[in-house]
C-alpha cells in the first residue's frame, strides 16, 4: 500500500484540520476523542463523561428490554450509541442512534429513525444540540429528535411528520411515549438520576 493511500490517523491536535468526507469515512481515530466533520473542518471534543454515558447506556438498556420483552418490540431495529450520521458533506456523531419500522437491520449509512443527545456543559455545546443539529437531523430525514437536558431537567422532542416539524418539552417527572416504538415508555426521572449520582 502507497503512502498516498494510507488512512489518516486522527488525535485531538488534528482540530481544526482541513478533510474531505471521504477522508473522514476512510480515517481512523484515537481513542478517547470525538471526531465530527463540520462544513470541511474536523472538530475533535473530548469523550462524554461518565454522568452523559450513564443514562446513555441506560437508554440503551431500556431500549433492549423493551425490544426482547414488549409485545410490540420488534418495531424497534437497532440502537447504537456514538453514531456518525451524514448530513450532507458534514459528518454528526450522535450521543445514540434508533432505527424503528424497518423490519430488518438498517444498512451501513441509513439515516436513523430518532436520534439522540445528551446535553453536556458549555454553551457552545447547548447551542449545537438545540439549534444545529435540530436543523440537520430533520432536514435529513429523522423523524425525532430527542435533547435529554440533565442542566434543565427537561428532554425536548422535535419530530417531524409529513413535512410538519413540531416540538414538545417532557418535564423530568413525566414518561414520554413515541408512535414509533409503541409501548415503549422512557421514565426521564431515571435518566437524570444516573446523571445526577456521578456528580455527586
Amino acid at each position: 500500500m502507497s503512502v498516498e493511500t494510507l488512512p489518516l490517523r486522527l488525535g485531538p491536535d488534528a482540530n481544526g484540520m482541513l478533510i474531505t468526507p471521504d477522508e473522514f469515512d476512510a480515517a481512523e481515530g484515537e481513542a478517547g476523542w470525538r471526531y465530527e466533520l463540520i462544513r470541511g473542518v474536523l472538530i475533535v471534543t473530548p469523550a462524554p463523561l461518565e454522568e452523559d454515558r450513564d443514562p446513555n447506556e441506560e437508554l440503551g438498556f431500556l431500549l433492549r428490554s423493551y425490544r426482547e420483552q414488549h409485545p410490540a418490540g420488534k418495531a424497534l431495529d437497532k440502537t447504537l450509541h456514538e453514531h456518525d450520521i451524514r448530513v450532507a458533506r458534514d459528518r454528526r456523531r450522535a450521543d445514540r442512534v434508533i432505527w424503528a419500522g424497518l423490519g430488518r437491520l438498517p444498512r451501513r449509512g441509513e439515516v436513523p429513525t430518532i436520534a439522540v443527545e445528551f446535553v453536556s456543559s458549555g454553551r457552545r455545546n447547548r447551542e449545537r444540540d438545540y439549534k444545529e443539529k435540530r436543523d440537520e437531523y430533520l432536514n435529513v430525514g429523522i423523524q425525532e429528535y430527542w435533547i435529554i437536558d440533565r442542566f434543565r431537567r427537561v428532554m425536548t422532542v422535535h419530530c417531524k411528520r409529513n413535512d410538519t416539524c413540531d416540538s414538545k418539552v417532557v418535564q423530568e417527572q413525566e414518561v414520554y411515549a413515541t408512535p414509533l416504538l409503541p409501548g415503549f415508555e422512557l421514565p426521564l426521572a431515571r435518566l437524570f438520576a444516573l446523571a445526577d449520582a456521578w456528580e455527586e
